[in-house]
């Protein structure tokens, strides 16, 4: 392999993604910053998710990925996202943690396709998906006392997107991240996710799932009305108004019987209840609840 090759584009990018990636809500400036973290997580995601690399393969890749955001050395070509995004976190005063977290999420998908329990699948959001609100709210210049409900909206955020991909995360991965144990108590293993449909003891796991993430989001409405910056509470406001949607209709839909997502309509009224929510929030000093319209 030559540094040149060592990202694997996948040709997705934020218009593949489920929620706003560094939407226009957010402050001008900051935007590119955020545009260059989404584009390091997409490298290395691409990276993990690659079916034709073998394990170790990925994991020589991202380990050069995170040493490159991590170690000012000297530039070393197919390297420079991880290069670009260091050079943002110096001038930003974020710390590389929140890159190298997620390489550590990605090297955990590189060996590990199966989560025993609840606990363990929390464990892995902690790497892969908490990083990315801590990052946010870094760079906003927001107190640490935001990251428990901004970790609950990530993780929620993520549960959301493994009950979506279930079956094709299996089938192209060979990866699940349904709780073993749970499906265990229903007398399933893996193999369920060949079904065509969700047969009801697999629609049970699915709704726990969903009581779960339910039990996240009401921590996570909590989120906008403790920052400062009006511009990312309202982007907060509008994400958690989104999952809101998705987690309902994800307990309406069976995601083996087809796509479960947003449409435009969801981003249309999420957007103007979140952004209106805000608003009113600081003009009156209501309390926020954001997404319990959805």
């Amino acid at each position: 392999m030559t540094l040149a090759s060592v990202e694997t584009p996948s040709g997705k990018g934020a218009g593949n993604e489920n929620f706003p990636v560094g939407s226009w809500l957010l402050p001008a400036a900051l935007r590119p910053h955020v545009a260059t973290y989404y584009a390091f997580a997409r490298a290395i995601d691409d990276i993990a998710d690659n079916p034709q690399l073998g394990p170790q393969e990925k994991l020589d890749r991202l380990t050069r990925f995170d040493e490159a955001l991590r170690f000012n050395g000297e530039h070393q070509p197919g390297l420079e996202k991880a290069e670009a995004l260091r050079y943002s976190l110096t001038e930003t005063g974020v710390s590389t943690q929140r890159g190298s977290d997620l390489v550590a999420a990605f090297k955990q998908d590189a060996v590990k396709s199966r989560y025993e329990d609840w606990d363990e699948l929390l464990g892995y959001c902690r790497l892969s998906a908490n990083p990315v609100g801590q990052y946010l709210l870094d760079l906003h210049g927001e107190s640490r006392e935001g990251y428990r409900s901004s970790d609950a909206l990530c993780t929620a955020l993520q549960v959301l997107n493994h009950l979506q991909d279930c079956q094709d995360d299996y089938h192209a991965l060979d990866r699940v991240y349904l709780p073993l144990d749970w499906l265990g108590a229903e007398g399933l293993d893996v193999t369920v996710l060949d079904s065509s449909t969700s047969p009801p003891g697999l629609r049970r796991v699915l709704d726990l799932c969903l009581d779960r993430v339910d039990d996240l989001l009401v921590e996570a409405r909590r989120l906008p009305a403790q920052l400062r910056s009006s511009r990312l509470a309202m982007e907060s406001a509008v994400i958690v108004r989104l999952a809101t949607r998705l987690s309902r209709y994800l307990r309406r839909g069976d995601p083996l019987a087809g796509r479960v997502g947003l449409g435009k309509a969801d981003f249309i009224l999420a957007g103007f209840g979140g952004i209106v929510g805000v608003q009113a929030q600081r003009l009156f000093n209501t309390p926020q609840t954001a997404g319990r319209a959805g």
